[in-house]
C-alpha cells in the first residue's frame, strides 16, 4: 500500500484548512468519527503526528505543516491530470451541474440556444446538493455549472453573470411577518434558520437540510424560515409566503467553468447562456 492515498491526502488537507474535525467532515460529507479514524490511520502509516488535538482546538505539527505545503501541490497536480483524462474521454459531451430548481427557470432557453451553435455537443445534466457544485467542476465531474454568488466559492473559476435577483424570506402563511410587503434582516434575528448540509460554521440552529425540497415542509410546519433567492421558491408552494428582504445582499446567478478550460464547447455554452438570458430580459 502507498504511504498516502489521494483520498487520505484530501481528508488531511481539509482538516488542515479548517483546523476543526466537525467542519472538515461537513465539507467532505462524511461522518466525523470516520474522518478522525482516517487521520489516525494516516498518522500511523506515516509514523508521524500531523495534528495536535486538545478539547478546545486542533493545530498542525511541524510534520503536518510540511505535508500541507507539499500536499496541496500534489493534489492540484493529481486533480489536473484526472480532469485532463476525463475531458479527453468525453469530447462529444458537455456536462452541466446545477442544484434542483437552481436555474431561475432559464435552463430550457439556455439549452435551446446552445443547441443552435455549430458543432454543439450533447449536454448531460447533473443535479447536485446545495454546496457541492463547485466540487463537480474542480474534480472533473462537470464542465460548466450554474452557481450562485455570493454563496459559492469562485476561486479558480471563470464565470459570467446571467441574472441578479433579490432575496426573500420564506415563511409559513401563519407567520407574524407573513402579511408584510417587505422586511429587514433585523426583523428575522430571533428566527430559527436551517443548517445547510456541507456548509461549515454556525449558519443556523435548526434541522439540517440538503436542498430546498427538504426545506419547504419544515417551513410549512413552522420549524424554520429561510432567506433565499426569489427564483428558488417561485412559484410559492402552498401554505408558504415569500416576503422581500430589503437589506439582504442580492443573489447573482452565474455560469461558471474552470479558469484554464478554454475549450470551444465551453466557450460556446457560456456565450449561448448569456445570449439566451439577454433575449429573455429584453423581451
Amino acid at each position: 500500500m502507498d504511504p498516502l492515498e489521494v483520498r487520505e491526502l484530501r481528508y488531511f488537507l481539509t482538516v488542515a484548512e479548517e483546523l476543526h474535525f466537525g467542519r472538515a467532515a461537513g465539507r467532505l460529507s462524511i461522518a466525523q468519527p470516520a474522518l478522525s479514524k482516517t487521520i489516525q490511520r494516516t498518522e500511523a502509516r506515516l509514523g508521524v503526528q500531523l495534528f495536535t488535538r486538545t478539547s478546545r482546538n486542533v493545530t498542525l505539527t511541524r510534520a503536518g505543516e510540511a505535508l500541507l505545503e507539499h500536499g496541496r501541490v500534489a493534489l492540484t497536480a493529481m486533480t489536473a491530470a484526472v480532469q485532463s483524462a476525463q475531458r479527453a474521454g468525453r469530447d462529444d459531451h458537455l456536462r452541466l451541474v446545477l442544484k434542483p430548481g437552481g436555474d431561475a427557470n432559464l435552463l430550457s432557453g439556455i439549452l435551446a440556444a446552445y443547441a443552435t451553435t455549430p458543432g454543439a455537443h450533447q449536454v448531460d445534466i447533473l443535479f447536485s446538493g446545495s454546496t457541492d457544485r463547485v466540487d463537480h467542476l474542480l474534480d472533473g465531474r462537470a464542465d460548466v455549472a450554474l452557481l450562485y454568488a455570493p454563496f459559492d466559492d469562485l476561486t479558480g473559476l471563470a464565470h459570467e453573470e446571467l441574472r441578479t435577483e433579490d432575496r426573500v424570506a420564506v415563511l409559513p402563511a401563519t407567520h407574524r411577518l407573513a402579511d408584510r410587503a417587505a422586511v429587514h434582516l433585523a426583523d428575522l434575528k430571533d428566527e430559527t434558520f436551517p443548517r445547510w448540509r456541507g456548509v461549515g460554521g454556525a449558519v443556523g440552529q435548526g434541522p439540517e437540510v440538503a436542498d430546498v425540497a427538504e426545506l419547504i415542509p419544515l417551513v410549512a410546519i413552522g420549524r424554520v424560515i429561510a432567506v433565499l433567492p426569489r427564483s428558488l421558491v417561485s412559484p410559492v408552494p402552498p401554505g408558504l409566503v415569500m416576503v422581500t428582504v430589503e437589506d439582504a445582499e442580492p443573489s447573482h446567478l452565474l455560469v461558471a467553468h474552470l479558469a484554464h478550460d478554454n475549450r470551444d464547447s465551453v466557450r460556446a455554452f457560456v456565450h449561448a447562456a448569456r445570449a439566451s438570458v439577454a433575449g429573455v430580459i429584453a423581451n
